[in-house]
């Protein structure tokens, strides 16, 4: 287990009924978490200055609902990142804090490489993978099929300050764009790869993590670089176990010399002895 604590733009106020009240920069949300299956001590929706709630539906999906006046947007940082948040649809606000975590590994690792290093960013969603690793000062690549993620991602880059640091935007199916990688013969020092539970492509290809995932990541190790420096997976697929993405880094990089560790993340919260569980990760660290 590892505890993303040195968040100070945002916490975990309370947790119970399948719902975490958080405080983001001041701004007040009460969302589902399908991992809270314990009661809470106080009812999360009359909590004072609550901003607003998610209220899931029945029949799919759901909304926000708004009581009090609440921003379009508004900023967190997190030590010298800064990232833009909003309310948005499926519960989201554009950044998974717990990450917090990944990134100050990530930095680290990057910082101490003693060498360049070029990283890849799959399924990047609005880029907080791609921000950490562009301060550290690789080049990343950075790759989502949804255009309006890839351009939350510049903004957060823009506010970050890293403009003028080398960042590619792409916009593509991530198994097609590393297909075509691999024929251009382009290769990567990091991979960090954040694939959904299921989707579908442009041509109407079914993705199942479970069906998909290790034969995408020994398709990534074809553009590997001879000495990787890490090669990271999230997931936040409910019953996919750490021990399972560990397997899949260690067996689909066997032609590699380091070794893969997996961890669940979470996030400390206000109450006594809750920690509240995040997803979980899975890092090849090359020697």
């Amino acid at each position: 287990m590892k505890i993303a604590s040195e968040w100070k733009d945002y916490k975990v106020i309370a947790t119970g009924d399948g719902e975490k009240l958080e405080n983001w920069n001041g701004i007040i949300l009460l969302r589902p978490d399908p991992q809270v299956i314990w009661h809470a001590e106080k009812n999360l929706s009359k909590y004072n200055g609550l901003n607003a709630w998610y209220h899931r539906s029945e029949s799919g999906g759901g909304g926000w609902q708004f009581l009090k006046k609440t921003p379009d947007e508004w900023t967190v940082s997190y030590k010298n990142l800064k990232f833009a948040l909003k309310t948005m649809g499926f519960k989201h606000t554009g950044l998974f804090p717990e990450q917090a975590y990944n990134w100050d590994r990530m930095i680290d690792l990057i910082k101490n490489a003693g060498r360049p290093i070029s990283v890849l960013n799959l399924f990047g969603y609005t880029g907080g993978a791609t921000v950490a690793c562009s301060y550290a000062g690789a080049s990343v690549c950075h790759v989502d099929a949804a255009k309006n993620m890839v351009d939350r991602c510049k903004e957060n880059i823009r506010l970050s300050g890293l403009e003028d640091k080398p960042v590619r935007y792409i916009v593509d199916d991530c198994t097609k764009f590393v297909t075509r990688e691999i024929k251009r013969g382009h290769k990567y020092d990091a991979i960090i790869m954040d694939p959904p539970s299921y989707g579908r492509g442009t041509n109407g290809e079914v993705w199942k993590l479970e069906d998909n995932l290790f034969d995408f990541v020994k398709l990534c190790t074809e553009i590997l670089s001879d000495k990787p420096l890490f090669v990271l997976i999230n997931s936040y697929t409910t019953g996919l176990g750490a021990t399972v993405l560990e397997n899949i880094l260690n067996l689909a990089m066997k032609n590699y010399k380091g070794k893969a560790e997996a961890y669940e993340l979470c996030l400390p919260t206000e109450e006594k002895n809750v920690v509240l569980p995040c997803g979980t990760s899975a890092i090849f660290i090359g020697e």
